[in-house]
């Protein structure tokens, strides 16, 4: 999960460092060497801002305008997203009532279909399910835990940081910081999950449960237990890892908290 904070964070940073560029390029009068508290006299919220009667310039409204909208795009296409990833459940929710029965022995519903798949709906109506193909293929050990890793999906909200990424990488198509983001925070996000799985089921079982599904699809708007990295994810479940020194840990943490404010101290400074 630090490493997801990481990621996060420098999406922040390259949003707000964004906007106040821009501000800074937009401006051409003396207060935008003022950095920040040029912005601040700007929007008249400055302790020392002057009192003009004349009627703002256009580029005092660039000035402010601009930046708003570079903050408020990703925020935009995240209520987007999240608005079509529920009508996408909502429909697939309304279709395994009529083609799902509940998995005998499991928490979850199981669908006749000639692929194994395992996949999860997040959200308030959520969803578990396993193919017939899986539930043919898979020793019951095998399948609580593949199963496990959908439940932590699910508890750990994690389609909500799918969402956060795909907003951003909308927001700002082609950027190499959206696209990276966007394939590493779906493998952590697997890794989480797996993790979570680790914790009461064996390595063998998690790690031939991922192979069986390494190759099913999950529909749009669902969590699939065989996900991006599949190879990576089975050398780590395989090989048990050392965990991070708190230490490091916290200082990851840290920095990330600190790092979007950097862009306003630096935009500060005189």
């Amino acid at each position: 999960m630090t490493a997801i904070l990481a990621w996060q964070a420098l999406m922040v940073t390259f949003v707000v460092a964004t906007a106040l560029t821009v501000h800074h390029w937009v401006l051409s009068e003396q207060h935008v060497h003022e950095g920040f508290i040029g912005l601040l006299s700007v929007c008249g919220l400055a302790a020392d801002a002057p009192v003009s009667a004349s009627a703002p310039t256009l580029g005092h409204a660039l000035a402010l305008s601009t930046p708003a909208v570079i903050v408020l795009l990703p925020i935009g296409w995240f209520v987007l997203c999240t608005r079509r990833a529920r009508r996408a459940r909502r429909r697939h929710l309304d279709m395994l009532a009529l083609i799902g029965e509940p998995a005998p022995g499991h928490d979850a519903t199981v669908v006749d279909y000639g692929a194994p798949a395992v996949y999860c709906l997040p959200g308030r109506r959520h969803r578990v399910v396993i193919t017939q193909a899986a539930l043919d293929v898979l020793s019951d050990a095998q399948t609580r835990a593949v199963l496990e890793h959908e439940r932590a999906h699910i508890e750990g909200r994690h389609h909500l940081l799918h969402l956060l990424v795909d907003a951003f990488s909308r927001a700002f198509p082609g950027l190499p910081l959206a696209r990276y983001a966007q394939e590493q925070i779906a493998l952590l996000v697997e890794m989480i999950a797996d993790d979570r799985a680790l914790r009461h089921h064996s390595r063998d079982a998690l790690a031939t449960a991922l192979c069986e599904v390494a190759a099913g699809r999950a529909p749009q708007g669902t969590l699939g237990a065989g996900g991006p990295g599949a190879l990576i994810r089975l050398r780590r479940v395989l090989t048990p890892q050392p965990r991070p020194h708190r230490v490091t840990s916290l200082g990851v943490v840290a920095v990330s908290a600190a790092a979007p404010l950097l862009p306003l101290l630096v935009a500060c400074g005189p």
